[in-house]
């Protein structure tokens, strides 16, 4: 295993600066890596390896040429793109197939922002059938499976990048959020993750986009390998762009000014509907135990408005909407209704996938059970309100699903485990999802850790103390051998 897989972006772009590396020969190393598992993973769907070793030469003539004063944070260090975002020159269809073959004509908003702040892309990553899934799974690329069990899920719709920068592919990724997307992938592949406040960084430029109050439940962040590129990634990526309505300027706090002695930390181990598995509490109680020795205030609370998850983040979701719902984009790809679509799938010819149109199916949920928006928007500031008070000056560790990595196709019949991340989407709070050690099985676990809206410095700096504190990601057998 070469140590160049198991490094931060951070501390590849250090060693890069100071002429220990060359951009080339990290670059090599990582693509090389990717060619070795990606048969097995099937996490990188198009790569531009050519292209990114050009950009690599061209880092190191730069630093040759003019040294390393003023360097970005990442110069001359690969990095991974999902799929939804437009990269120049690289496919862009969300998994869908009526989108297929039609390349990005530019970048979108945090596309060039990271490459901006020196970051290499090497390709584009699985997501699920229009980003509304946790299996990444679709007609135009077929399935990714986990690094750490092939048999296992990687989530959805980050989910591309939850396996490549698992298995030391990249260091870290760009992903997308809007119930879960970058949080499940990561807490499924045992790395970081980070889902911004909303309104912190942009989405311009992904596919499908939101519109109206959800440009700020849709939320773009990093994946990460280790905890320390969180920050300076989501420092890259955040701010107005002025096409994207629901950005706003804020200033974002630095890490190394939070201390967590004597702060709160809340642990809420269930939200009322499904309880989490023995082992990810034990989990939960191995952060915190972790975070008091380092000075925090434990505590344990129950938010009985947790229960509501589904129907606030459903109905808030829905009443969103605008022309282009899930269904019009599946229907407008298929130029078919919905119905004959599914008398289409019955008969082994569909181009979508089984979640996809059981999710177009129920969109309108919502309605169906009388959800009314005004009122699931007065219970969602009621509950923001109520665990914003609870943290104070701290955090709280919440779980991210209900067990480790199920096997593919498993979430079908648990569909509503998902709220557990997807009620900070419509809450707008910020949260690190954080790795914590292995199951009985091999599996990743891990936690969330939530904190007040635009305090992302202070759930990275908790995420940076526990990777300290319990050993961060931990490498797959991939990094020995091939998946």
């Amino acid at each position: 295993m070469s140590e160049l897989l198991t490094l931060s972006g951070r501390e590849l772009a250090r060693r890069i600066a100071r002429r220990e590396l060359s951009s080339g020969e990290v670059v090599e190393t990582h693509i090389r890596h990717v060619e070795r598992v990606n048969p097995t993973l099937n996490a990188v769907v198009a790569e531009r390896f050519d292209a990114a070793r050009a950009e690599a030469r061209a880092a190191d003539e730069r630093i040759r040429r003019d040294g390393a004063d003023g360097l970005p944070a990442f110069f001359g260090v690969p990095c991974s793109i999902k799929e939804c975002f437009a990269l120049e020159g690289m496919p862009n269809t969300a998994g869908l197939v009526a989108r297929a073959g039609r390349p990005a004509a530019a970048d979108a908003t945090a596309v060039a922002r990271v490459r901006r702040a020196g970051a290499i892309p090497l390709g584009v990553t699985n997501t699920s059938e229009l980003c509304m899934w946790m299996e990444s799974n679709n007609r135009v690329y077929g399935r990714t499976n986990n690094p750490y069990d092939p048999t296992r899920i990687v989530g959805g719709s980050s989910g591309g990048e939850g396996a490549i920068v698992a298995a030391g592919g990249t260091p870290f990724g760009l992903g997308s959020d809007i119930g879960g997307s970058i949080r499940l992938p990561a807490f499924f592949n045992g790395v970081f993750g980070h889902k911004p406040s909303g309104g912190l960084v942009p989405g311009t430029g992904q596919f499908p986009m939101a519109e109206n109050e959800a440009l700020r439940y849709l939320a773009t962040g990093p994946l990460a390998r280790r905890a320390e590129d969180l920050h300076p990634f989501v420092a890259a990526v955040a701010g107005p762009d002025g096409a994207d309505a629901g950005c706003a300027a804020m200033e974002l706090g630095d890490p190394r000014e939070v201390s967590l002695d004597g702060v709160p930390v809340v642990i809420v181990d269930e939200n009322g509907w499904r309880g989490p598995s023995a082992e990810l509490r034990e989990a939960l109680e191995r952060a915190a135990a972790a975070l008091e020795r380092r000075g925090a205030r434990v505590e344990r609370r129950k938010f009985p408005a947790l229960r509501r998850s589904f129907e606030i983040w459903a109905t808030l979701l829905g009443d969103a909407e605008g022309e282009w719902t899930f269904r019009t984009h599946l229907e407008a790809g298929t130029k078919k209704n919905l119905g004959a679509e599914l008398l289409r799938f019955a008969a082994g010819r569909s181009v979508h996938t089984l979640p996809a149109l059981v999710l177009a199916g129920t969109e309108r949920f919502s309605e169906a059970i009388g959800g009314s928006a005004d009122a699931a928007r007065a219970a969602r500031d009621a509950l923001r309100d109520e665990l914003t008070a609870a943290m104070g000056s701290g955090v709280l560790l919440h779980p991210p699903y209900t067990r480790a990595a199920p096997r593919h196709n498993r979430p079908l019949l648990t569909p509503l485990d998902f709220v557990y991340t997807g009620i900070f989407n419509v809450l707008e709070l910020p949260v690190t999802q954080v790795p914590v050690g292995l199951s009985s099985e091999g599996l990743p676990l891990g936690v969330q850790i939530v904190a007040p809206h635009g305090a992302d410095h202070r759930s990275i700096r908790v995420a940076e103390v526990l990777e300290v504190e319990l050993g961060g990601w931990v490498p797959p057998p991939c990094l020995q051998e091939v998946c």
